[in-house]
């Protein structure tokens, strides 16, 4: 009876990492062809206002507002916003730089949080749509052409951009990050194309001004901006043709410690807005929030289940000895190439198992410091 039970914890371990990551992906692609609306494009000019949100980015600020001016769009319909937290080096200096070229600074005083910067920046803001960016953050020169022509359809509150990371640096982490963030892009064009976005890339979205709500301080800006608008009746959409890069992290640390923050605080918008994973109230919008971010995050239990049922049940199968043998192999790869990461030795094929390890590590960490109550308003810059 033991070892049916293990089996069965084994098993229902196993269909639930592959649904994790197979499964979901295959469901929302179907749903997107089964009951997709696809958004009315057309041609429209609306007073833009792009919110560039800083603490401390005296060393790339210049060139993003360079980046930003050179934006191919009618400039009395265009403003564009410093939103500076409080930053305590020339980030504020460097911006005032450009006030002659119709650059406007927005501080906030007493380190208040991305979040809370951005809501101070929008109320200041007079374009009808928002579009939000990071400092080092680098736009097409077509980016809002690309981009608003989706707000032609009434039901888009929100349109997200594609994030394309660069790496000069070969190391595991950023390889990693590439192929991660190339899989979220499968999943958010499929997303997208079935209900809605159910989050975006915190560095290229835009927002209709007069559906943006100020959020609560530790929220997760970038994942819960799309929720908030579905209780609107809008939906989020993905623009594939609206790219922008950036430089994905090169050092362990600095990713691990992005992702704790980024997923502590997207449980805590879950747990405050958890009516919205009822199917009966939100649809098929439910079933991703579940799919995508509690399945998701929820892998580590799986992992640990797996490899406990796998344990136990090796001592009477062979069968099972080979898979917890493949297993511990599995765990020691990355937790060699972690070393040999920390050691600037590239990594190759090893960098795929070290970035699994690494971001289902960051989600235990993430979940436990949230049920401690641990909430994150502020961020670090940590280039």
């Amino acid at each position: 009876m033991t070892n049916v039970l293990l089996q069965l914890v084994f098993w229902s371990s196993v269909i639930a990492l592959l649904y994790i990551y197979v499964g979901y992906l295959a469901v929302a692609h179907i749903f997107s062809r089964v009951i997709g609306k696809p958004v009315s494009r057309g041609s429209i000019e609306p007073t833009v206002s792009i919110i560039i949100t800083a603490y401390n980015e005296e060393k790339d600020i210049r060139s993003k507002i360079e980046n930003t001016l050179s934006i191919d769009y009618p400039k009395e319909k265009l403003e564009i916003l410093v939103a500076s937290d409080a930053s305590t080096d020339r980030t504020d200096e460097i911006a005032e730089e450009y006030s002659d070229r119709g650059v406007k600074l927005f501080r906030q005083e007493g380190r208040a949080g991305k979040t809370t910067t951005q809501n101070g920046a929008v109320a200041k803001a007079t374009g009808e749509i928002i579009l939000f960016s990071d400092a080092t953050t680098v736009y097409s020169p077509d980016i809002l052409h690309a981009l608003l022509p989706n707000f032609a359809d009434e039901s888009v509150g929100c349109v997200a951009g594609k994030l394309v990371y660069l790496d000069d640096s070969g190391s595991g982490i950023s390889k990693g990050a590439k192929s991660y963030w190339s899989y979220e892009t499968l999943l958010k064009k499929a997303e997208s194309n079935a209900c809605s976005l159910i989050g975006v890339s915190g560095c290229i979205y835009a927002v209709r001004r007069g559906a943006y709500v100020p959020l609560y301080p530790e929220a997760c800006s970038d994942f819960i901006i799309c929720t908030v608008l579905y209780r609107q009746g809008l939906r989020s959409v993905y623009e594939p043709s609206a790219v922008c890069t950036e430089m994905a992290n090169s050092r362990v640390e600095n990713e691990f410690g992005m992702r704790v923050r980024v997923i502590s605080q997207t449980f805590t918008d879950l747990w405050i807005n958890r009516d919205m994973l009822n199917p009966l109230k939100s649809g098929f919008y439910a079933v991703q929030l579940i799919s995508h971010k509690v399945f998701r995050y929820s892998a580590p239990a799986f992992l640990v289940l797996m490899f406990i049922s796998s344990g136990i049940l090796a001592f009477h199968s062979s069968f099972y000895a080979l898979l917890i043998a493949l297993e511990i192999c599995f765990y020691l790869i990355a937790g060699i190439a972690w070393i040999l990461e920390t050691r600037n030795v590239r990594l190759g094929f090893l960098a795929a198992p070290f970035y699994f390890v690494l971001a289902n590590l960051s989600s235990a960490v993430g979940f436990y410091k949230f049920l401690r109550g641990e909430r994150f308003a502020r961020w670090e810059t940590v280039r």
